[in-house]
């Protein structure tokens, strides 16, 4: 089960310098002029999480194995990207495909590298990038909707609720909403709008891109993106590309936490950006350990047993009888699984069981 996260924003806002740190490989190109990225470039990375250290200690597992999120950097947009400006239509495809989007905001002052509108704005970048994937929206419902129409009147059960679900959605594109605005009533709508594939019903996450002395405090501009993400109740982190450039450069573990300290920073932005991008996904993880290898897993939260084991094979989903259950917490507090089992926190869940956050899981199945 892959995940992706879209790298938006418009041209030299250091999208492809942050994708190159993500990946800590230069593997996008990075220059002063638009359209340097032309093919989305796409990475996958690990989500820091400690738990999988510790269980894997307990264990003596052999192998540790995190879970990922997979990045793509997309070209820049531009004004007007929605009609075929730059590379526009291309571009918005690649962003179709991906399950969130990363506005990546320009949100420092540097004379040798051009902006596109000429001046340093990330509140109007961030409306530019926006009115183009809603306008894209916008048109591709109007193009559906004539022919949904006619079946409709023709008695289609389908196409009267796809009908009426565009129709809302519309109203709130047309305001220059984008479709994420748009009131649900119950599953069934959510289905139907996720079926949609718009691109502004995806979740968004804020970047703001400061220079090295902004990195640990943030500046005047990034303020202002932090104030605008506070309202639309999206995540904003603050980073600078350059600085996350020069780290993921850096050999050990040890430099790059000497550089961090040194600079008043806890922790990269990478991190920062990478665990925002799981929450904003609603993703969960659980484990599977032993002397091999102790491993994470990404599911979405809500997922029951069957779903979860589909995972690691669809064998696994297809045959599921139980699943061995035990809380992380349990595992950590009883020093694994046989003194989870002693303690009474060993159990045997079905296939209506929702898999939380933490859980250390075997699973039976039918070959």
């Amino acid at each position: 089960m892959g995940f992706k996260c879209g790298i938006v924003g418009l041209p030299n806002v250091g999208k492809s310098t942050l994708f190159n740190a993500l990946l800590s490989t230069a593997q996008a190109e990075a220059a002063n002029y638009p359209f340097c990225t032309i093919e989305p470039n796409v990475g996958r990375v690990s989500v820091p999480d400690e738990r999988v250290e510790k269980l894997a200690k307990i264990a003596n597992s052999a192998q540790l194995i995190p879970t990922q999120l997979e990045f793509v950097d997309i070209a820049g947009l531009v004004r007007g990207a929605s009609k075929g400006e730059g590379l526009g239509n291309q571009f918005l495809s690649h962003i179709r495909e991906v399950d969130a989007i990363i506005y990546v905001l320009r949100c420092f002052e540097d004379g040798n590298i051009t902006h596109v509108e000429g001046d340093v704005n990330p509140m109007r970048d961030a409306e530019i990038v926006e009115t183009e994937l809603v306008i894209a929206d916008m048109e591709s419902l109007e193009k559906r909707l004539p022919n949904l129409q006619k079946k409709a009147k023709g008695g289609d059960k389908d196409s009267q609720e796809q009908v009426a679900i565009i129709e809302r959605v519309l109203k709130v594109v047309n305001e220059g909403h984008p479709a994420r605005m748009t009131e649900l009533r119950d599953e069934a709508e959510k289905r139907q709008f996720k079926l949609l594939q718009l691109l502004t019903s995806k979740p968004v996450m804020y970047v703001c891109n400061v220079d090295e002395d902004s990195a640990a405090t943030g500046n005047a501009l990034s303020e202002k993106v932090q104030e605008m993400a506070k309202k639309k109740n999206a995540p904003c982190v603050i980073i600078s590309a350059r600085i996350e450039a020069e780290i993921s450069m850096m050999d050990t573990p040890e430099d790059k936490q000497e550089f961090l300290d040194s600079l008043g920073l806890k922790e990269t932005g990478l991190s920062m950006i990478v665990r925002a991008g799981y929450k904003l996904l609603d993703l969960v993880t659980y484990f599977t350990i032993g002397p091999k290898e102790a491993r994470a897993w990404t599911i979405t939260r809500g997922t029951q047993g069957p779903g979860a084991a589909g995972v690691i094979h669809t064998d696994f989903e297809k045959g599921f009888i139980r699943a061995e259950t035990i809380a992380y917490n349990d595992y950590i507090a009883h020093n694994g699984e046989q003194g989870a089992k002693e303690a009474g926190k060993f159990r045997l869940e079905g296939k209506e069981y929702v898999v939380q956050d933490g859980d250390v899981l075997h699973f039976r199945f039918n070959n």
